[in-house]
């Protein structure tokens, strides 16, 4: 058993109408279990539109996370990973209900509402997955920019799909240079994202380690790479065609990576902290996500 839940934050967006219908049935039972829910006061005339009788606390977008005990995420993957990089520097644990297309991150589908009352009492499990740590490093040596991922760091060309030519170390030796589309980093939970869609392995979420996988690499030796955890990765834009490159976080955050700098790459102190309910396990639900009889 774990802390029961006394307040939650309520995380969706309410702009779309199916998404806010079915927030306002989250929001009603967990107000039914005796739980608070909490969530940003720009969606307070949204929500009223829709329903002025479900009690709920609205505060300030910077407070919501620090308002709460867990979070509670209806979307698909996006949102959830969104979810995860704001709770996670505050170790609050997020449970998804799946209203996307795949919905691999979530916990519990919209028919599975009743088993937030499990969530609410303690009685649920936690899992907690790593997270990378991204910084780019000026060519003098300088961090220039701070970041961390659940799933995925990726850099490419941005918009326009061209070959960059990119540098490949860890711990300072070089591991090998690549012509490609750009190279995904990810952690054991984003290698079933992009990097599986690109050829990487698929891991097990209980390993530790890091995936390097090039995406469409102009080589017929180029092969997805497996690292501990304790490496540190560095990519190097040595484009000369391309001044500058695009870093990619969780999908999210975009940043830009000039020519002579690099992407450095190690295993985030952070980690995102998921609310499980279900026994089901890594292999069955990738399974059933991923339509395999």
């Amino acid at each position: 058993m774990y802390k029961k839940i006394e307040k939650a934050a309520l995380i969706t967006n309410f702009n779309i109408f199916d998404k806010a219908k079915q927030a306002l049935e989250v929001a009603k039972k967990l107000n039914s279990l005796g739980c608070e829910v909490v969530t940003s006061i720009y969606n307070k005339d949204k929500i009223e539109r829709h329903d002025k009788e479900t009690k709920i606390t609205y505060v300030q977008n910077d407070k919501i996370y620090r308002s709460c005990d867990a979070v509670v995420v209806l979307g698909g993957d996006g949102t959830i990973l969104e979810s995860a990089r704001r709770a996670a520097p505050l170790e609050l644990p997020i449970i998804g209900i799946n209203l996307g297309r795949l919905g691999y991150m979530a916990e519990l589908e919209v028919g599975e509402m009743d088993q937030l009352e499990r969530v609410v009492s303690g009685d649920y499990e936690i899992e907690e997955r790593s997270m990378l740590s991204v910084e780019i490093i000026t060519g003098d040596g300088r961090v220039r920019s701070s970041n961390y991922a659940l799933n995925d760091a990726v850099l490419s060309n941005g918009s326009i799909s061209r070959i960059v030519d990119l540098e490949l170390s860890e711990g300072g030796v070089l591991i090998s240079s690549y012509r490609s589309d750009g190279i995904i980093i990810a952690t054991p939970t984003g290698s079933t994202a992009y990097s599986m869609s690109a050829g990487g392995a698929v891991v097990d979420p209980r390993l530790s380690c890091i995936c390097v996988t090039p995406i469409c690499p102009h080589s017929l030796s180029a092969r997805p790479l497996i690292f501990p955890d304790s490496a540190t990765i560095a990519i190097k834009n040595v484009c000369q065609r391309e001044k500058m490159l695009y870093l990619t976080v969780d999908g999210r955050a975009n940043f830009e990576l000039f020519r002579g700098e690099s992407v450095q790459i190690t295993r985030s102190p952070l980690t995102t902290r998921f609310i499980r309910l279900n026994k089901s396990g890594f292999y069955i639900k990738l399974r059933q996500k991923m339509n395999e009889k």
